[in-house]
Order: structure tokens, then sequence, then C-alpha cells
């Protein structure tokens, strides 16, 4: 996580969230000029949490809160992928469309290749453990 907080350029919080339910609305990030805030459902899963957390950390990393992404970051995101698409998925302007599912996607296929990954898990293990 200290990667990401070098790039957004502020310390990342992430705390459990009573009112977050764990059915439609599991995860929230909150980007403000001093520190970004997730908050997650309460569970008693570490694995599910973890998920939830780095679910909005992807969203984070894929710029979400930008309405124009600068086509070099989309090309080093996704090589593979046309850039005006990718573009028009990270900047989301409605929360009920299908560019909205697919930034969701994003965002879950990101957070899972984190888990999956052999250096990042551990340091989760920490905070979620």
């Amino acid at each position: 996580m200290s990667v990401v907080e070098g790039v957004r350029r502020r310390p990342i919080e992430i705390e459990a969230a009573g009112f977050l339910n764990g059915g439609s609305v599991c995860g929230l990030w909150l980007s403000t000029d001093e520190v970004e805030v997730i908050l997650h459902a309460v569970s008693p899963s570490g694995l599910h949490r973890q998920q939830l957390v780095l679910h909005e950390l992807g969203h984070m990393v894929l710029r979400h809160d930008e309405l124009v992404i600068p086509v070099d970051y989309v090309g080093v995101l996704f090589p593979n992928l046309p850039a005006g698409l990718v573009r028009r998925v990270l900047a989301r302007t409605s929360f009920s469309d299908e560019l909205e599912a697919a930034a969701e996607s994003l965002a879950d296929l990101f957070a899972g290749a984190i888990r999956n990954s052999a250096r990042e898990p551990r340091s989760f293990e920490k905070v979620f453990g």
C-alpha cells in the first residue's frame, strides 16, 4: 500500500464501517486532499475484508476519481486493449450503466491479481490477519 500512498501523495486509512451492509454496498472509497479513506463492511472473515479493501484500492490505482485518464497511463495498465475504450471505462460518469459494471469488474480483477501475487499478500495479512 505504501506504493499507492506515494503515487496518491497521501496516506490511506482503512476502517470497518457498520453502516455498510455487506450486501449491495460492501466497500467505499473516499478521497480528500489529505487522506484516502477505505471503508469496508464488517466481516468475521479476514479474506473477505481483504477483498473488499483491495477492490477499493483497485479503484484508486485505476484512477476512477479522474474524468480524463492519460493515454500513456492506460497503455501501461492495459497494453493489449484499445486505449479509447479503456479511458471511457476508467472515466465513469454514471454508477448504473455498462461502463460502471466494467469499471467494477476491472477493480475486482485488479484486487484478485494483487491477492494472488507472490509478494503482496503478506503485507495485507498484517492488516487483516
